[in-house]
């Protein structure tokens, strides 16, 4: 592996290697040669990459920071807390567990296959694509990456061109401190991107919108690829009639707010009793004084829009409901205050797409039956929010309630659990990463038997018999 660089060196301007569409098929070809060398099967070589990625990002903190600062606003709370911090544990939780995660696995084998053992034998896939998301530019490409290098594979990664700092760091950055034999970094657009769709992967996950979702999964039938798609949705806040209103207020209007609402697990909206509504709005309103005080647009703790396009199509949400809270926009800034809305109709607008953005309707439901019927109705969310005092309301709400990841009493704190899979169901995704999850699903978990070449009952074989029969019985 490359020897790592110092502070001095790591940005420099020649190490940024821009891949052609052209020259794909010779990159795969490269990493195919690599992973059929063997070299990414060696555990000591894994584990030397978890720890590069460790270092690259402790290394670069600061520019990290300023990258995202100049792509999203992101202030550097929100850069520890929704980027490093998530993978600075991860790394240190997989290196952790790696020599357990990649062992055989012993299982049990049946009276008719004695003499003999069984196990299940983890090995790497191969070459896996990684298509990043612009909302978390490193979360969502050093995330996957993780669990692809852990279980031995080769790695594509290309990050979103939505947030062009942050992808041009990565691309610079990449090939300084990890394997360039087994990991490449693509930058580029739509063309850059469905030209590598049309590549031969191993397996492929991406982050995303469902639209985008459907043509990457498309692409990858061509080649029987199987794939991972993290694709969000609309993910509902229940408040239960017993819930302790200004806990559930901060909690979620936190979730709401960080990275102004581009997070895929983010409360979309909130069901609450008609009783309850005003007094939740309140709640909300005074917490959001707390964060970020009486100038809630120009927050230095508050992020931006990430562009004027996706500016201008959350802006357009406003009119969806009558607005209690915020409503204020810079559009020179691309920003949004946080904002509620009441009065809203089932079918507006902004209950039919994804928010992504600072804004959070409130519809009101009599009861919790009520309410879970309300999200049964739609499409299986990436995240379901509960905030109650009633142990049986959240097994009721857990057991009933279909969604990729679900918390109670809080929103997105369930990604610092590296143990709890992440990913969605339905139209909200497939396939799950994250801890032992993550290896798993980025290797192969291949089934292995060895017999004892001892003699052993002629049972199974021709010509049979009555008494053959009765054995095979008795055996099964």
């Amino acid at each position: 592996m490359p020897a790592t660089p110092n502070p001095e060196q790591r940005l420099r301007k020649d190490s940024k290697m821009t891949i052609a569409p052209e020259h794909y098929p010779a990159m795969l070809a490269e990493l195919r040669q690599t992973f059929a060398s063997g070299l990414t099967r060696d555990l000591a070589w894994r584990d030397a990459q978890l720890e590069a990625m460790g270092k690259l990002l402790s290394d670069n903190e600061e520019a990290i920071g300023r990258v995202l600062a100049e792509d999203l606003g992101k202030p550097p709370q929100e850069v520890l807390l929704g980027e490093l911090a998530l993978l600075f544990s991860g790394i240190r939780h997989t290196r952790k567990h790696l020599k357990r995660w990649a062992r055989p696995r012993k299982v049990s084998t049946p009276a008719v296959g004695q003499p003999g053992r069984s196990w299940v034998q983890p090995e790497p896939l191969g070459v896996v694509l990684i298509l990043g998301a612009w909302n978390y530019p490193f979360q969502l490409i050093f995330g996957p990456l993780m669990p692809a290098l852990a279980a031995g594979n080769c790695v594509v990664v290309k990050p979103s061109e939505i947030a062009p700092k942050s992808s041009a760091l990565m691309a610079e950055l990449i090939p300084l401190y990890l394997d360039q034999r087994a990991v490449k970094v693509v930058e580029g657009a739509v063309d850059e991107t469905t030209e590598l769709l049309k590549q031969r992967f191993d397996h492929i996950i991406y982050t995303g919108g469902a639209a985008v979702g459907k043509i990457v999964m498309r692409a990858a039938s061509e080649h029987l690829t199987p794939v991972t798609l993290e694709l969000g949705g609309k993910s509902p806040c229940v408040i239960d009639r017993d819930a302790d209103l200004a806990l559930a207020a901060r909690r979620l209007i936190w979730g709401k707010c960080i990275n102004a609402g581009q997070s895929c697990i983010a409360p979309d909206y909130v069901l609450v009793s008609p009783e309850q509504r005003d007094d939740l709005v309140a709640a909300i309103d005074a917490e959001l004084d707390k964060m970020y005080g009486e100038d809630r647009l120009g927050s230095a703790d508050y992020a931006n829009i990430i562009n004027a396009r996706h500016f201008q199509r959350v802006r357009e949400l406003l009119d969806d409901g009558k607005v209690v809270i915020g409503g204020g926009v810079d559009e020179a800034r691309n920003r949004i205050e946080p904002t509620v809305l009441v009065d809203v109709a089932p079918d507006a607008p902004v209950m039919r797409e994804e928010i992504f953005g600072p804004v959070l309707p409130i519809l009101t439901v009599n009861d919790l039956d009520e309410a879970m019927a309300f999200i049964l109705e739609r499409d299986k969310p990436l995240a379901a929010y509960l905030f109650t005092r009633s142990k049986d309301s959240e097994q009721r709400f857990v057991e009933t309630v279909s969604s990729g990841n679900m918390c109670i009493n809080d929103v997105i704190m369930f990604m610092a659990v590296h143990e709890l899979p992440f990913g969605g169901v339905g139209m909200s995704g497939m396939g799950q990463y994250h801890g032992k999850v993550g290896f798993d699903r980025l290797s192969h978990l291949k089934a292995v038997m060895s017999r004892a070449r001892t003699p052993e009952p002629p049972v199974r074989f021709a010509p049979y018999s009555e008494l053959k029969m009765k054995l095979l019985r008795w055996l099964s």
